[in-house]
C-alpha cells in the first residue's frame, strides 16, 4: 500500500510529514498536515520568539485527546540541521535539549507529534542566565480572561517604574503572559526573586484583584501571579505555539493598545497566519533594549527586611534555603 507521507517545503529544506491527514484537534478538524503548514506560515515570527533557546516539546502521538508526554531530549533520528544544547536542571543533572534555529526545525518537531513548544527564558549559549523576565497571570475559579486585563495593565505600570519595557501575549488559554527583556547577568533564583518583588508590589496595589498565594485554598477569586514559572526548567507555551485545547488556540502576541478588546479564542491555528500577514508581529523588536532587574532586587531586599521571606517552590524542587514548609495551610493547622 502506498505511503500517505508527504513533503513540506520550508525555505530551502524539505521536511517529510508522515500521516498528514491524522486529526490532532478533533473538534476543530485540524490535522498534522495543517499544523505543519501553520508552522511554515508563522515560521519567521515563531523562530524570532522561541529560537536559540533550550526548548521542551509537548508531544501528542494520538491527537490532543490522547496520550501526551514532554520530550526534553532531542528525539532520535533528528536531521543534521537540528542542534541541541546541554542545560542543568534543578536537581543538578545536566542533559541536552533541542534548540530551534529555523522554521524547518519546528516543522520537523510537528512531524514528531509536537503540539506545544515550551522555550526556556535563557539563550542556548548561556542557559544559566535568563534574558527574559516572564510573569504568568493565571485567573482563578470565579475569574476569567477579562479579569487579567487590568491586572496586566497594572503590572505594566509596576515594571515601567523600574525601567523595564513590557510585552504581552495571550497564554492560549484563560490567562496572559507578560515579558520583559533583561540583561543576562543574573541566575534563575535572582530572576524569581525579582518576579516575586514585582508580584508583591502589584498585590499591594490591587489586593482585591491579585494574589501571590501559592496554595489554591488561599487565592480566592483573584488573578494568581505565578512566580514559580520564573524557576529554572519552568516554562510556558511559547509565542505562536499552538495549545492542546479543543479549538486549537495559539499563544499570541498582542499590542498593549489592542489588549482591552482582545478575544483570546479568536487566535487559532487557522486564524493567526492571516493576522500576522495583515497586522505584522507585535513582538518584532522585542529584546532590542533589555533592562536590569537590579531595582526589583532592591525591592526584594526591602521586603525581606520587612519580614516577607521566601515563597514555596514547586514540589519536585529540592528544599531551598529560607523556604516555608511545603504543606498547605489547612493541613498544617490540623497537624498543629
Amino acid at each position: 500500500m502506498a505511503s500517505e507521507a508527504t513533503t513540506v517545503r520550508v525555505g530551502d529544506r524539505e521536511v517529510r510529514i508522515s500521516s498528514p491527514s491524522r486529526v490532532l484537534w478533533a473538534e476543530a478538524g485540524i490535522t498534522k498536515g495543517d499544523l505543519a503548514q501553520y508552522l511554515v506560515d508563522v515560521g519567521d515570527a515563531f523562530v524570532r520568539a522561541n529560537g536559540d533557546r533550550p526548548i521542551s516539546l509537548q508531544r501528542f502521538p494520538g491527537g490532543i485527546d490522547g496520550e501526551q508526554f514532554f520530550s526534553k531530549n532531542p528525539p532520535k533520528g533528528a536531521p543534521d540541521y537540528v542542534r541541541s544544547v546541554t542545560v542543568t536542571y534543578p536537581s543538578g543533572r545536566s542533559h541536552p535539549q533541542l534548540v530551534v534555529d529555523e522554521p524547518a526545525v519546528a516543522v520537523w518537531a510537528a512531524q514528531m507529534n509536537t503540539v506545544v513548544f515550551h522555550p526556556w527564558a535563557s539563550r542556548a549559549g548561556d542557559s544559566d542566565h535568563p534574558d527574559q523576565l516572564r510573569i504568568d497571570l493565571d485567573p482563578q475559579p470565579g475569574t476569567d480572561f477579562s479579569d487579567t486585563v487590568p491586572v496586566a495593565q497594572g503590572l505594566r505600570e509596576v515594571l515601567d517604574e523600574v525601567g523595564l519595557t513590557t510585552w504581552i501575549k495571550t497564554s492560549g488559554n484563560r490567562g496572559l503572559h507578560v515579558f520583559a527583556p533583561i540583561t543576562p547577568e543574573h541566575e534563575f533564583l535572582d530572576v524569581r526573586h525579582a518576579v516575586i518583588a514585582a508580584a508583591r508590589e502589584l498585590e499591594r496595589r490591587m489586593p482585591d484583584r491579585v494574589t501571590t498565594a501559592w496554595w489554591k485554598e488561599e487565592r480566592g477569586q483573584r488573578v494568581f501571579v505565578d512566580f514559580n514559572q520564573a524557576n529554572r526548567d519552568r516554562t510556558m507555551a511559547g509565542a505562536y505555539s499552538p495549545r492542546a485545547l479543543p479549538h486549537a488556540s495559539v499563544s499570541t502576541p498582542v499590542t498593549w493598545d489592542e489588549l482591552p478588546d482582545v478575544d483570546p479564542t479568536a487566535f487559532t491555528v487557522r486564524t493567526v497566519p492571516e493576522r500576522l500577514r495583515s497586522t505584522g508581529d507585535p513582538w518584532q523588536t522585542m529584546g532590542e533594549a533589555p533592562g536590569s532587574i537590579a531595582p526589583l532586587l532592591e525591592w526584594w531586599d526591602r521586603d525581606l527586611a520587612d519580614g516577607l521571606g521566601e515563597l514555596p517552590f514547586p514540589p519536585d524542587f529540592p528544599k531551598m534555603p529560607g523556604e516555608p514548609p511545603r504543606v498547605q495551610p489547612s493541613r498544617a493547622k490540623k497537624t498543629t
